[in-house]
């Protein structure tokens, strides 16, 4: 998700290009998961919610880093300096509205959402469609993690030893499916809306700025409270599913099992 710049003093000044340890610490932990389901099979029920979450949370890193660095290469410098390009969740989330909140969302209808938020200032990018390349940037990364995923679960196969960790990185896979559906609505405060603000008439951006913050908070409640919505929303995630070749059973199954306490 891309918001206007503002001075924002809880970010750590890191002007590095390198992956932070905390990235990496996540890159070692969503690896190790996987292969403690593998070697100790009696434990990979209860491993599914913290191999979930760490995917969820290295989804976020990668989104808010596509953001990052086209808004760099587009002309805001300062992306650097705020520490963007050093995949550090800390730089990019608040624990309310970037865990918390979409893991309550994720527990209870297995909807993806974006987690995160980088600060542009506009008044560098060079031109007014670099606006919507910066826009466009995090859903890009969010389809690249997707294909990723897609790309090693053809590779195994959802029986055997392999089945729970199958049945986790497809319920993964959705939620990156439902995140970059979600994300993409034309909705005030989403991407979608900031691909095609900038060919939008002054009012009209204007009118979308003001209503930035509540924008997703709507579409959430419609999406869990008026029917038409849901429907047209899931229409789209099976659509995509099936475009790319995700078993959606298997998915749900992983669903499943991410919710624990069930």
């Amino acid at each position: 998700m891309v918001q206007e710049s503002r001075n924002n003093p809880s970010l750590r000044v890191v002007p590095s290009w390198h992956p932070s340890s905390t990235f990496l610490a996540l890159l070692a932990g969503f690896l190790g998961c996987a292969v403690w389901m593998l070697a100790i099979p009696d434990h990979e029920r209860w491993l599914v919610f913290p191999f979930v979450l760490i995917g969820f949370l290295i989804g976020v890193c990668l989104h808010e880093f596509g953001h990052a660095i086209i808004a760099y290469y587009c002309g805001d410098t300062t992306v650097r300096e705020k520490g963007y390009l050093t995949l550090d969740p800390l730089q990019y989330t608040d624990v309310v509205y970037s865990i918390i909140f979409p893991l309550l969302i994720m527990a209870i209808g297995g909807i993806g959402l974006p987690g995160g938020a980088v600060y542009i200032n506009h008044h560098l990018l060079r031109r007014r469609v670099d606006g919507a390349l910066v826009s466009a940037g995090g859903p890009l990364a969010t389809a690249a993690v997707l294909a990723v995923l897609m790309i090693v679960l053809n590779f195994m196969t959802p029986t055997g030893p392999y089945r729970i960790l199958y049945a986790s990185l497809a319920f993964l896979a959705l939620l990156k499916v439902t995140a970059l559906v979600f994300n993409l609505i034309p909705c005030p405060g989403l991407d979608g809306w900031g691909i095609i603000e900038p060919f939008l008439p002054a009012q009209i951006r204007q009118a979308g700025r003001r209503f930035g913050a509540l924008g997703p908070v709507i579409l959430m409640v419609a999406l869990f409270f008026v029917p038409a919505v849901n429907n047209l929303f899931w229409d789209a995630v099976d659509a995509i599913s099936t475009l790319v070749g995700l078993n959606t059973r298997l998915a749900s199954i992983g669903f499943q099992l991410f919710q624990f306490w069930r």
